[in-house]
């Protein structure tokens, strides 16, 4: 066996830094926009004085972009739910070098050891962060709820809020667990309801465990992160705002909406012959929704099926519109129409749509800026999503060269989570450290536990070659 190479955090900066001036991801600002930056502050405008709330920002550890923040108390025998938006439009104007960087951007980019904004840190951080302990501009969401999570009346409008504090997912879920914190505790309420309402309209969330890079003392680690309950509460007032806004605009005939087609019926009866084959059964009058959700995580047959469950919803988009609503608008995985508004600092639809709805709540007709961005919308965020995917991919794929490099030689265990027939590759998912990667498809099933040796680390390329030690096939 080879010596091993410890991997300083340096190699791993290095390795990020390079990776990222290969896919042409901005290191910094131009100076135009930077200047811009600095002189932009929230105009005046009439705003609802809503400081006296008691807003709560739920957001990982260290973020300071704060987009959401969220408040409620009880409405008779319902709800009334408000969400405080960071009000982006407030900062960026109409044809400013700020919009046009921003539309070439589209979105935050996140590497392990950093972020590529999608606004100037003045903005995005600061002014129009919704940080706790000062008074900030916001667009404020007031929806009521009747005593099931039903929306039965919404609004939004133009405010100033103070947020009280910014917790994690972990203290917001610790505070909840220990029954007395009011507000945290009506957000699970909520949130439960909503996930109920969820299954009536026969809407699907798959909380599977993503791969991660991870920073270590000794410098990054690979993981597969678990969500905690708190964290799909919160995700519902969020899904809960973008289907109003949603409906909103579609009854407008005007807006922009996230769309997905609903699941093929071939890929439906593909999904089926695997759970058979795992041995799974999913009986015939039972419906696609249903049945993930009877499922328990935890051994190999379902997780592989769950992983396999996220192929049906393919063809992810958006769909701008300004005369009437077409007809394929649905999000098939929500099942409902659905719009993303809740993301204004890190997402560049969210301030298009919001501007509109503004307008629309006002009984004002939408600004022609914003209407005539909708064609040009669709196409920049999905540049925006490409990107994205290439960098998290590229940025795994060091990881995992870096990670396994002096551990050539090595055996571990894995299990076959995918066959890509057409590919000859069958995707095979390593525990610890958590590396997935594709090998050879010869004679293997799905669910099936295989013996991986590291023959070789490529860095460069980065790529990590095995060997199937019970086979002759090999992978990379």
């Amino acid at each position: 066996m080879p010596l091993a190479v410890v991997r300083t955090p340096k190699s791993f900066l290095e390795g990020f830094a390079q990776v990222r001036a290969e896919l042409d991801v901005p290191n910094e600002f131009p100076e135009n926009v930077l200047a811009e930056a600095e002189e932009s502050f929230a105009e005046p405008t009439t705003r609802v004085d809503a400081t006296h709330l008691h807003f709560v920002a739920i957001d990982p550890p260290g973020a300071t972009d704060l987009d959401q923040a969220f408040a409620a108390e009880r409405n008779g025998s319902g709800f009334r739910v408000f969400y405080a938006i960071a009000d982006a439009g407030a900062f960026v104007r109409p044809g400013s070098a700020l919009d046009a960087e921003a539309r070439k951007r589209g979105a935050t980019l996140y590497s392990p050891d950093m972020r590529t904004p999608l606004h100037p840190p003045v903005i995005s951080e600061d002014r129009a962060s919704l940080l706790p302990g000062s008074d900030k501009p916001s667009l404020l969401w007031t929806i009521d709820l009747d005593d099931t999570g039903l929306p039965t009346d919404w609004r939004l409008e133009r405010a100033t809020v103070q947020v009280r504090e910014a917790i994690s997912y972990q203290q917001a879920q610790d505070r909840i667990d220990s029954g007395v914190d009011e507000p945290l505790l009506l957000l699970a309420e909520i949130g439960k309801l909503r996930q109920q309402q969820e299954i009536d309209r026969g809407g699907v969330s798959l909380n599977l465990p993503a791969q991660e890079v991870v920073e270590t003392p000794t410098g990054y680690n690979l993981a597969f992160d678990h969500s905690i309950p708190v964290e799909n509460w919160n995700a519902q007032i969020s899904l809960l705002t973008g289907i109003v806004a949603g409906q909103t605009m579609s009854d407008a005939g005007v807006g922009i909406l996230r769309t997905l087609p609903p699941p093929r019926r071939d890929d439906l009866r593909q999904l089926r012959k695997t759970a058979k084959f795992l041995g799974l059964d999913w009986d015939n009058n039972v419906e696609y929704p249903d049945f993930v959700r009877s499922l328990t995580q935890g051994n190999a047959a379902t997780n592989t099926f769950l992983l396999q469950s996220t192929r049906v919803f393919r063809g992810a988009g958006y769909l701008g519109f300004s005369s009437e609503t077409p007809s394929n608008a649905e999000h098939g995985a929500i099942a409902s129409v659905y719009s993303h508004v809740t993301a204004p600092l890190r997402r560049l639809v969210d301030r298009f749509g919001n501007e509109i709805l503004l307008a629309l709540y006002a009984d004002q007709k939408p600004p022609s800026w914003a209407v005539e961005a909708l064609d040009e919308l669709p196409s920049l965020m999905g540049q925006a999503r490409q990107r994205e995917s290439s960098l998290e991919r590229a940025m795994l794929d060091l990881a995992e060269a870096l990670v396994l490099e002096s551990r050539v030689g090595e055996r571990f265990r894995g299990l076959v989570v995918n066959i890509h027939d057409r590919k000859d590759k069958a995707v095979v998912q390593i525990a610890d450290p958590a590396v997935v990667s594709s090998i050879s498809k010869k004679d293997r099933l799905l669910a099936e536990e295989v013996e991986l040796q590291v023959d070789a680390v490529n860095l460069d390329e980065r790529r990590v070659q095995f060997t199937i030690t019970d086979s002759d096939s090999g992978s990379d």
